[in-house]
């Protein structure tokens, strides 16, 4: 399992997301960085805990369809890997952000038009991430969005018929909460029907305890924010959750 941690980017400065209420989303105070632009936060993260892997919610992108390009070309120079949702709903915004520096692609279920959009975007980026987005377990859609379904586990099915690798599995009502999310039994039912399928979790994690049930129950990437910044995980103690992943073997997650 592997924490990756979380850059939510609106108007070009790093913020603390609030239960998916983004218009009460706000600079970030965290004990890593006095500065909230997300180059320098990004690198108080990888100081202090070694990241080099980044997932970043470009809010700018995915609200007003202007990603912040300039952004993942910096981190990227920084020699960081980047998981980028900008708001791509079509191959040539996934063209432009990964020319710009992104390193994968996340496409959202809150962007993503249609099953048949999703498909032409793996066909040409065959790496995307999907993110299937809710909100209190009702999935967030696009609102021109044709051919989803109103279910999160039967779009799950959807997912899997369009050949995603990897599935982003995200309440936005457990972001920033510290209530140690509510996805469990959806990432579980995905993970034990679909298992050629990598699943990436996260929302409310408070710390080394969520990350120990979420890679029970086969999460094998948990994204983190809130618990990092204020202090509630240590860098000590991801060393040792991963040594004891390790040692387990993440194959045998579902049954640890």
């Amino acid at each position: 399992m592997i924490v990756i941690p979380v850059l939510d980017v609106l108007n070009g400065q790093v913020v603390r997301g609030v239960a998916g209420r983004r218009s009460d989303y706000r600079p970030i105070i965290s004990r890593l960085s006095p500065r909230t632009d997300p180059v320098s936060v990004a690198q108080s993260l990888r100081d202090s805990f070694g990241f080099k892997v980044f997932y970043v919610a470009d809010l700018d992108g995915i609200l007003h369809g202007l990603p912040n390009l300039t952004l993942y070309r910096q981190l990227s120079d920084l020699g960081l890997e980047t998981l980028v949702d900008g708001g791509v709903c079509d191959v040539d915004g996934a063209t432009t952000l990964i020319n710009a520096g992104a390193t994968r692609i996340i496409v959202g279920l809150e962007t993503c038009r249609s099953p048949d959009a999703l498909a032409q975007l793996v066909a040409a980026f065959p790496d995307l991430i999907f993110s299937l987005d809710l909100q209190q377990g009702v999935p967030r859609r696009a609102i021109d969005s044709v051919g989803w379904y109103d279910d999160a586990t039967r779009i799950a099915n959807q997912i899997s018929a369009a050949k995603i690798r990897s599935i982003l599995v995200l309440d936005l009502a457990d972001v920033g909460t510290g209530t140690g999310g509510s996805t469990d039994k959806l990432c579980r039912r995905i993970r034990t029907e679909f298992p050629e399928i990598s699943v990436i979790t996260g929302g409310g994690v408070r710390g080394a305890g969520d990350l120990r049930r979420l890679h029970r129950i086969g999460a094998n990437q948990v994204l983190v924010a809130s618990a990092l910044h204020d202090g509630r995980l240590t860098r000590e103690e991801l060393a040792e959750i991963q040594n004891d992943v390790d040692k387990v073997g993440s194959d045998n997650a579902l049954g640890s």
